[in-house]
């Protein structure tokens, strides 16, 4: 019985702290990616692209809906998985690569290619690496690298948040 008077506060203390330990313990590069919210304006390669983002599925996932001038659209969902970040981008190329990172660091977040779906052949065109930046709040750089043949291309976009 005396052990019962020590063991059963513990573990209810246990399970008071896990959920202070998990909320202290966020992932800094999820929630830089939170950040984003919002409706963005650039360019990439001398032409006008557009961007925007948004919080779905009860805040577990971040949006991104992108366009250009061309009427190219693509979407791209990010989200937490474990310790890292997934993302899946659903392409004008119409495959689905996915990437993951795992962390932020000096201002970035840098995506390396997985796998990806639909693709018709194991070395079709598909984007391989995507590296967002962060200068400042008003500013995202993103470089996305594709996978052409045996060549890699590398576009920048560079946006300002919209006011």
């Amino acid at each position: 019985m005396k052990t019962l008077r020590i063991v059963l506060p513990a573990i209810v203390l246990l399970g008071l702290a896990l959920p202070l330990a998990a909320a202290e313990k966020a992932d800094p590069s999820w929630e830089k990616l939170k950040t984003l919210v919002g409706e963005w304006e650039g360019t990439y390669e001398g032409k006008s692209a557009r961007v925007s983002y948004a919080l779905v599925s009860n805040g577990t996932v971040l949006m991104e809906s992108m366009e250009t001038d061309d009427a190219t659209q693509m979407v791209t969902l990010y989200h937490p998985d474990g310790t890292s970040l997934l993302m899946t981008h659903y392409c004008a190329m119409g495959n689905q690569p996915r990437m993951r990172s795992k962390g932020f660091k000096d201002g970035r977040i840098d995506f390396t290619y997985v796998d990806a779906t639909n693709l018709k052949a194991s070395d079709a065109d598909r984007m391989t690496r995507l590296v967002v930046s962060f200068p400042d709040a008003s500013h995202l750089v993103q470089e996305w690298t594709s996978m052409e043949g045996p060549k890699e291309i590398v576009s920048r976009f560079e946006f300002v948040r919209k006011k």
